[in-house]
């Protein structure tokens, strides 16, 4: 049989804030009940919740670094004891940190692929243990990978690996009906790609797709909720969520 939205359940890292909180608010809106996962700020992740719970949707905050397998097990479980299983998971939760090659800070290297990629893999491997059959599994990649654009060297290599590991995973859930798959945004008006840049570069990087804006996390959101419902024959991809930039 197959399951509604109103008995599905999603995991959404990054659930606090930017495209993970879009995404959480998106599947709750459907049916979905959503355990939002968060690092460190518990007022956002709260507020997150009282969204959903004020449209009249099903929701949780569980704080985890995805990084640790224990915390991260901890998560599925409570998704587990609160509604009854995980069918979905949203794993948005990522670090950006630019510089040139040469200038690079190591130690902010080793943290940010710390979260990115083995963050990113401590979910996955989560998720193929837990997730239903007929589940969905959508990681958070870039589109700058295609770009090549300066300062961006060690956040594209750690979303590179996002992209390497989800058609990998897909094809390891082979009959299980689990479509694995990662969404690659262009420039999107989050906290993440906003700090640090001045109006030119925003500006500037509006402009590279033939739209000329800024995607918003509803944007992605979009896309992320059909990948989590109805897009069944999409498996194993990387899609690009950039209005044509690349």
């Amino acid at each position: 049989m197959t399951q509604t939205n109103l008995s599905r359940v999603a995991i959404v890292t990054g659930g606090s804030r930017g495209i993970g909180r879009q995404a959480a608010v998106r599947l709750a809106r459907e049916g979905q009940a959503v355990v939002i996962v968060y690092a460190n700020n518990h007022a956002e992740a709260d507020a997150a919740v009282a969204e959903i719970e004020a449209a009249g949707g099903r929701a949780v905050a569980v704080q985890a670094d995805v990084a640790e397998p224990e915390a991260v097990a901890a998560a599925f479980t409570r998704a587990e004891e609160v509604f009854g299983g995980v069918d979905v998971v949203v794993h948005s939760a990522g670090l950006m940190v630019l510089d040139t090659v040469a200038d690079f800070d190591l130690d902010k290297l080793d943290r940010m692929h710390r979260t990115n990629i083995r963050g990113t893999f401590v979910v996955n491997q989560q998720a193929a243990r837990c997730v239903r059959d007929g589940g969905a599994i959508i990681n958070l990649s870039t589109s700058v990978t295609k770009l090549a654009l300066p300062t961006y060297a060690a956040y594209s290599a750690s979303k590179g690996a996002v992209d390497a590991i989800s058609p990998v995973l897909a094809k390891e859930l082979r009959g299980r009906n689990i479509t694995v798959n990662a969404v690659a945004p262009g420039p999107t008006a989050t906290e993440l790609f906003l700090e640090g840049k001045d109006e030119e570069t925003i500006r500037r990087m509006a402009g590279l797709n033939p739209i000329g804006r800024l995607g918003m996390p509803e944007d992605i959101a979009e896309v992320i909720a059909f990948l989590a419902g109805p897009g069944r024959w999409i498996n194993g991809q990387t899609v690009y969520v950039n209005g044509g930039m690349v």
